[in-house]
């Protein structure tokens, strides 16, 4: 057994908690997915089961490899990747309006490859890379260079994917800006691109919802869950709604047992975004806090990985990265128990497998990577003074 760990590099801590995550999907994804089966008529529940198993252990490899790759090669990655990626996702955006009767503006569709969501891959490019410009620019934030190079590419990224997928395009933008913000960009240009970008965002919406020139859009849909959301007399509670509560209501303490859930066949996307509250229903407030708290952990290491590199670079990437694994799981938690509209967005690893999911085991591997140089407090104090005693002889 201890042969095997050697091969696991980086925070153990870390590698424990992506497995236990990965573990503990398994029984919810084969339970929920049963309604892919019965209800939709899509495979069995042990096709998808075999499926996210699959995925899984695919993450594990996919982090297993990088975690043999120095992080500090990912920055020029990511400046070689950017322009392509902003390609990808106008091709993706142009192509049509439905693949297999999915919405063809999120993924993209490859011969002889499976159909991938390309924003999911374009949302962590452009994390790397605002890690890698505010570790480069550093001296430099705030001139209308480091504006450049960092805003536009931030802006087509968003743009693109807004009309087809509104919640990921947001959840970016904020991310980019909390990324920025914790990277020390002047506060005043950061409020003043934010103002820019909602601009942008609402002229975009009042353009979708009055003409017809960008086609693949979801502007309707958006309305419609925000109406439902806010409530009011004349606007019906959503299907979704419903059920997801009904199945939060059956949890109770423990919860009505694993494979139990009576919900799953009749609540939408029970499998992927609305997992939570199968989770709830089968294993109780129990279950749910373990989640929680395993993501908690998650968020734990995250942080103390990124306060023990004595790279800013490192230090960025960790946040960059990570932060919003956490952002999303506690989003897609949140929808579930009715405290925000739907956004469709996934609870990373638990819910069944996909690029999503992939892009979650890269961004962990990352942090992994990243998690092999860390120091001890007394190595970075060291490291710390004599950064000072250079200072000081250079300025003698």
């Amino acid at each position: 057994m201890n042969q095997i760990l050697e091969h696991f590099k980086g925070d153990k801590k870390l590698w424990a908690i992506v497995f236990a995550l990965s573990v503990i999907s398994l029984l919810p994804v084969y339970s929920a997915s049963s309604n892919l089966e019965y209800v939709i008529g899509n495979s069995t529940a042990n096709t998808h089961f075999a499926k996210h198993l699959a995925f899984i252990v695919g993450g594990i490899g996919i982090m297993f490899v990088l975690q043999k790759i120095n992080y500090k090669y990912l920055g020029g990655f990511s400046l070689f990747f950017i322009i392509p990626i902003i390609v990808l996702l106008a091709i993706t955006l142009a192509q049509g309006q439905s693949i297999d009767g999915a919405n063809a503006a999120r993924w993209l569709k490859i011969p002889f490859m499976p159909a991938f969501q390309t924003s999911v891959f374009a949302s962590l490019v452009l994390y790397i890379y605002l890690a890698r410009q505010l570790s480069k620019m550093k001296k430099d934030l705030g001139t209308p260079t480091s504006d450049a190079f960092i805003f536009i590419p931030i802006l087509l990224v968003v743009g693109l994917i807004f009309p087809a997928n509104g919640s990921t395009a947001i959840i970016i933008f904020i991310m980019s800006i909390i990324i920025l913000f914790i990277g020390g960009y002047p506060f005043l240009r950061l409020l003043l691109f934010g103002t820019v970008g909602i601009s942008i965002g609402a002229l975009l919406v009042f353009v979708m919802l009055n003409t017809d020139w960008i086609k693949s859009n979801r502007v309707d849909t958006w309305k419609s869950r925000i109406e439902v959301f806010m409530g009011g007399e004349d606007v019906e509670e959503s299907y979704q709604n419903r059920h997801a509560k009904a199945a939060i209501v059956q949890g109770g303490l423990v919860g009505k047992g694993p494979g139990k859930s009576a919900l799953k066949q009749t609540l939408p996307q029970s499998s992927s975004d609305f997992i939570f509250a199968i989770i709830i229903e089968e294993y109780g407030y129990i279950g749910v806090f373990t989640v929680i708290l395993i993501y908690l952990a998650l968020l734990q290491r995250i942080l103390y990985i990124s306060t023990h590199i004595d790279t800013y670079f490192g230090t960025i990437l960790v946040l960059a990265v990570g932060l919003p694994i956490i952002f999303q799981a506690f989003l897609n938690m949140a929808v579930a128990v009715n405290l925000m509209p739907v956004t469709g967005q996934t609870l990373p690893i638990m819910s069944l497998g996909g690029t999503s999911m992939w892009a979650t085991y890269i961004a962990l591997g990352i942090i992994i990577s990243v998690s092999r140089e860390m120091k001890t407090k007394d190595e970075l104090q060291e490291i710390l003074n004599k950064q000072k005693e250079d200072e000081i002889y250079n300025i003698a």
